[in-house]
């Protein structure tokens, strides 16, 4: 047990979702109470998820937020630099800026990408993890159609290769290119295969986003497979683990994930993702060391479950400082928007995990009156909504989940999913 003579001092390491929801929940909830510091290794947030706009046009600096405001406007010590290591015995984080001590800290160093995990994918993939690749990829897109616009046809190949944790941004990017393609009239000169390594399409999120994928492949044209296992890339074709080859003139993946960070006084699993409590988000076994978002080992990686794991581990340190029981523990919904550009499925998906390796998580039996899925031309002003309230809460340095804002955002996201989603 922590008995404090002076405010605690609670280290929040992360500038994204999961490290800003965490550090202004903590404010608001512990206003006065404690000392707050934020170290990040950029000095902006990103909204990372409309980043898959960027292809299509978007410049990616409107999708950064400066830290320095939000902090300083709710009293929080912004460091900018790298954590290299965590010593839990002794309390102290190391980073580029020195040394610093806590009483409490909560990880929140997110995911990264490993494409050379799969022979031939770093050298011949476009891949859609940071700006830089979007704009890479908003270059390939002008080529192609150039290339059309010459009277060439074309192969477009998406691949989602094993240990992928979120797979849902490239759904929404072969959706967005067949629009994107068919607005131009060009999309009669492309081929598109879809080719994943998952049982069924996007299958943490189960059976109702499956057939949703599966129809929309069928209107689309599109060539959908799974259970596609990559085993290498070549210049001009991938090759299957099933013998399988397929040719194609751009080939665009979702590399397998790792922890961004690893640290070695940590318990980690084979990615180097933190091993947590489901609930509490507490790193297993340090009492006082927290990690949420995509650094944790959930196996789903996304922004909303960032969020709730943020939250549920800022109530439970705050239940420890206020000595006030704690009943907010984490509970898996992911809620999402799939962007089409021509309309948009919504889906708000209870889970759980299984213990099944080969799919560690699937859609809670017990709670099918919660799983919703829905696709609409309304759905892209819902995802237009939260793309404005999201960046504005942030800005000013508010939480996601709190307040009277939250609760109209969160009414009429309800309002909304029974009227255009079962």
């Amino acid at each position: 047990m922590h008995i404090h003579t002076r405010s605690p001092h609670i280290v929040v390491i992360g500038g994204g979702f999961g490290g800003l929801e965490t550090a202004f929940y903590l404010r608001t909830r512990l206003r006065d109470r404690v000392r707050i510091t934020l170290i990040s290794d950029r000095d902006h947030f990103l909204f990372k998820p409309n980043t898959i706009y960027i292809p299509f046009g978007l410049d990616p600096d409107r999708l950064k937020i400066s830290l320095a405001l939000p902090a300083r406007r709710r009293d929080i010590e912004l460091r900018i630099g790298a954590v290299h290591a965590i010593h839990p015995d002794r309390q102290v984080v190391e980073f580029d800026g020195g040394t610093m001590a806590y009483d409490y800290a909560v990880i929140a160093t997110g995911a990264g990408m490993r494409a050379e995990e799969i022979p031939g994918l770093q050298t011949f993939a476009q891949t859609i993890w940071t700006p830089e690749e979007m704009l890479r990829l908003r270059t390939s897109l002008l080529r192609l159609r150039e290339d059309l616009h010459g009277g060439a046809t074309r192969t477009v190949l998406f691949l989602v290769p094993p240990n992928n944790k979120c797979s849902g941004p490239l759904y929404e990017m072969v959706f967005m290119i067949d629009t994107w393609l068919r607005r131009q009239r060009l999309r009669n000169r492309v081929r598109i295969i879809w080719t994943t390594y998952e049982r069924s399409f996007i299958q943490a999120f189960g059976p109702r986003l499956h057939e949703v994928v599966r129809e929309e492949f069928a209107r689309r044209d599109i060539v959908g497979y799974t259970e596609w296992v990559v085993d290498h890339v070549q210049p001009r074709s991938v090759v299957y683990r099933h013998g399988a080859q397929v040719t194609y003139d751009l080939l665009i993946a979702f590399p397998p994930y790792v922890a961004a960070r690893k640290f070695a006084a940590l318990p980690v699993d084979d990615r180097g993702f933190i091993r947590t409590e489901l609930t509490t988000r507490q790193v297993v076994g340090i009492d006082n060391l927290y990690a949420v978002g995509d650094t944790g080992d959930f196996p789903v990686k996304q922004a909303f479950l960032a969020f709730l794991q943020a939250d549920a581990a800022a109530a439970h340190l705050a239940s420890r400082i206020l000595h006030r029981k704690f009943d907010a523990g984490f509970e898996p919904v992911s809620m999402c928007v799939m962007e089409m550009l021509d309309r948009a499925t919504f889906a708000q998906v209870p889970l759980r995990l299984t213990g099944d390796p080969d799919q560690p998580i699937d859609v809670r039996p017990d709670a099918q009156a919660a799983y919703r899925v829905g696709t609409s031309r309304i759905w892209r002003l819902g995802k237009h909504l939260l793309g404005v309230y999201l960046p504005w809460r942030f800005r000013n340095g508010r939480p996601f989940h709190a307040g009277l804002p939250w609760r109209i955002m969160d009414a009429g996201l309800r309002i909304m999913a029974r009227a255009y989603a079962h």
